[in-house]
């Protein structure tokens, strides 16, 4: 009896010193390098937006946050090293919509969405449809008018990447036009071969479009945001066109392994939260075409599971798999 109660004894103050093993861990965090592996190559939104994060937090950390580049799999590759790593705050994972298009997208993704948690929501950009100049329609609804009549080809930065997901969405089961899609290894080729009027219209994220929208290089015929952007004030929304509710873009976000600790997370979004406030940082996203956010660790989930349900209707209606 006695050498049970000893065992009780014994089990309930290990019970206790784990449970203030935490918050202390937690407290001294972080006390080496954070990594944070971005989901796509150099160049690419995920990784200006994350090496944006990555300089201005370790200042904020006081610990080196180190940017790796793992690109592959239309991000499950990256998404999958995050969500097996250590959850203890020190391998961090930047990505975009892409995670929310391949929970319903991708059958074969090496780890389940739930394995990840967001730390933060960062930034978002609309899609943008446009054509060249010589295009004869000047709105998006003289755009689908005339589509009703022929045929025309599209412009994406490739298959499943989220504007494609949107152009099928919108052409096939909103507009229900006709026509056929042109595939690219990216964006820049999609933009040059619509600069040459190859393809009658491209449809891809604001930044790499933003320069030729501006020059007139490209007409915009629609941008799929809730109001028109302040840099390319001329082209309309979707809503404004007679297609309400439809809304559609790229966002940035951090995520950590779905084990990392609340406090942990807690300290990395309130240090994100407060980086994306810096004017420098709202300055330099706003003129590359992107619209800064903050949220809380709450907003963040919230936001990201509304994501998953609303690309997981266009992707299950337009039956796209990868």
């Amino acid at each position: 009896m006695r050498v049970t109660r000893t065992l009780t004894r014994a089990l309930a103050a290990a019970a206790l010193v784990a449970g203030f093993a935490l918050p202390a861990n937690a407290q001294s965090y972080p006390s080496r390098n954070v990594t944070m592996i971005v989901a796509f190559p150099a160049g690419g939104i995920a990784d200006i937006i994350g090496r944006l994060v990555a300089t201005k937090l370790s200042d904020r950390l006081k610990q080196s946050v180190v940017v790796e580049n793992r690109g592959g799999g239309g991000g499950n590759i990256a998404g999958r090293a995050v969500a097996t790593a250590a959850g203890d705050g020190y391998t961090v994972l930047t990505t975009t919509t892409s995670i929310a298009v391949n929970h319903t997208a991708s059958k074969n993704r090496g780890f389940e969405t739930r394995d990840l948690r967001p730390v933060a929501i960062v930034a978002f950009t609309p899609d943008v449809l446009a054509v060249h100049p010589s295009n004869p329609a000047k709105t998006l609804k003289e755009f689908i008018a005339n589509a009703k009549e022929k045929q025309f080809t599209y412009g994406s930065a490739g298959p499943g990447t989220a504007p494609q997901i949107h152009a099928e969405y919108f052409f096939g089961h909103l507009a229900k036009v006709k026509y056929v899609h042109v595939p690219f290894q990216g964006g820049a080729p999609a933009i040059t071969a619509a600069l040459g009027n190859h393809v009658d219209s491209t449809l891809l994220s604001f930044p790499p479009m933003a320069p030729h929208l501006r020059s007139g290089a490209l007409r915009g015929l629609g941008i799929a945001s809730e109001k028109r952007n302040k840099t390319i004030p001329g082209v309309p929304t979707y809503a404004e066109q007679g297609f309400p509710n439809f809304y559609s873009g790229s966002w940035i976000g951090i995520f950590a392994p779905a084990k990392t600790p609340d406090a942990v997370v807690a300290r990395l979004n309130a240090e994100i939260t407060a980086l994306m406030k810096e004017p420098d940082a709202v300055d330099r996203l706003t003129k590359a075409g992107f619209d800064p956010m903050t949220n809380t660790v709450a907003e963040a989930e919230a936001y990201f599971k509304r994501e998953i349900e609303s690309w997981g209707k266009m992707v299950t209606a337009t039956g796209f798999s990868n």
